[in-house]
């Protein structure tokens, strides 16, 4: 993987980005391209990529880049670019905090704990895993029990197998994916149990990962116990009840050495929250407007820190929305005032951004509760007075819906809250 640290750090940037992966990578690039001239990624990481770097499959870049690429070569691609578009990046290191003044305090092995200035900061920090103690699965702690992740890592990065018969709690894609992976290596995956109703991951992994290998999907049953006291002997099942209780009496046991937990992934927002930013109590990321600006002027955000994106080549697209406008910033320019703010209605969780400007095109990325079919997307004033209908075939939780938004279509919610709803036709 390419490498970049710089010499030293001195002067003021334009802008740092806090995570060097592939969010906090395109928030560089763009900012440059928007005419920053120093521009600094800061990655705790030895190497900047962020995840990608340990996701082998193929299957990135459709729409980013138009080709099928590894998770490495996406990552790595996109730190080529920014390399050479001469964004500086400093690895192995951390941003502890953001000060009111945009000062960064940074902590490095090479530097120590510096004091950096910047005139707009970019955060994109990513993801990390819920686990066990997440859900709080009765029994034993032996060993054994891990998350999908960091399953993967092991595999993938350190040539080490987490087991030899593995159950897995969840249908998240990093679960599915991980289920392919173990089986190829010989692991013998004795099925994937997943609480709700519905699997939780694309369904274009749900097929290749599952079907493709015969691996058993056992819907509305969650794991209930772990037992074992060295190692993992067995975990004990059982389908829930339509309020998602676990119905004892038809509980049965699954002997395995492992148990992979892939139970979703939490916004990393420790920065966030000692920044006292403004947070969404739905996605747990920060509430940003059009620019993805945060509460605080000048500090923006993108990618998994905001919310859970199903393809990194939205996150790009939304890294590039953040750096552009944080290139802006830097050099005193400021995006129009945003004039509709967003509502989640019916049978949806979230939308993203929180406001939008009726001066310009925007993508709204939103997630629903509950799978439909034959459904419509439906944009209404606070009076019901205007409304907008988009047709929509199914939806989907696993798959967050990009929903085009133009002056035209916003015009009649000026001032005024857009209600966003998913309804049966």
């Amino acid at each position: 993987m390419i490498s970049s640290k710089p010499a030293h750090l001195q002067g003021v940037y334009d802008v740092v980005v806090a995570g060097g992966g592939p969010a906090g990578l395109g928030a560089a690039l763009a900012a440059r391209e928007a005419g920053a001239e120093r521009v600094l990624v800061v990655d705790r990481e030895k190497e900047a990529g962020g995840i990608l770097l340990q996701c082998i499959h193929a299957g990135f870049g459709l729409h980013h880049f138009k080709e099928e690429l590894t998770g490495p070569e996406y990552a790595g691609r996109v730190l080529r670019e920014a390399l050479e578009h001469g964004v500086d990046v400093l690895s192995d290191a951390y941003a502890l905090d953001v000060l009111p003044d945009k000062r960064i305090k940074l902590m490095s092995a090479e530097h120590g704990v510096t004091l950096i200035e910047a005139r707009a900061a970019v955060l994109s920090m990513g993801a990390r895993e819920r686990t066990r103690a997440a859900i709080r699965i009765p029994g034993a702690r032996p060993a054994g029990v891990l998350t999908a992740g960091f399953a993967q890592r092991l595999v993938n990065l350190q040539g080490c197998l987490p087991g030899r018969r593995v159950a897995i709690l969840g249908s998240g894609d990093i679960g599915l994916i991980m289920a392919r992976r173990l089986t190829l290596e010989g692991v013998e995956v004795v099925g994937v149990f997943e609480l709700m109703p519905y699997a939780n991951g694309l369904n274009r992994n749900i097929v290749q990962c599952l079907r493709d290998f015969d691996i058993p999907l056992h819907l509305s049953t969650t794991v209930v116990q772990v037992h074992g006291r060295e190692r993992v002997e067995k975990v004990t099942v059982a389908p829930v009840d339509d309020h998602l209780k676990p119905v004892l009496s038809k509980a049965w046991d699954v002997p395995c050495d492992t148990l992979l937990v892939s139970i979703g992934l939490i916004p990393e927002n420790e920065l966030s929250r000692q920044m006292n930013l403004r947070l969404d109590p739905v996605t747990n990321g920060p509430v940003v407007n059009s620019a993805m600006e945060t509460s605080r002027d000048g500090v923006f955000a993108c990618g998994n820190v905001v919310h859970i994106h199903d393809l990194v080549d939205f996150v790009s697209a939304e890294a590039g929305l953040a750096g552009r406008w944080a290139g802006l910033a830097a050099q005193g320019r400021r995006p129009p005032e945003d004039n509709v703010r967003l509502s989640a209605g019916e049978n949806v969780g979230y939308c993203v951004p929180h406001s939008l400007s009726t001066e310009r095109e925007h993508t709204v990325y939103l997630r629903v509760r509950k799978p439909m079919e034959q459904s419509v997307i439906r944009l209404s004033s606070s009076d019901g007075r205007f409304t907008v209908d988009k047709k929509v075939r199914y939806v989907f939780p696993a798959e967050m819906i990009n929903l085009k938004v133009g002056p035209r279509m916003l015009q009649n919610f000026h001032g005024d809250a857009l209600r966003i709803d998913v309804l049966p036709r």
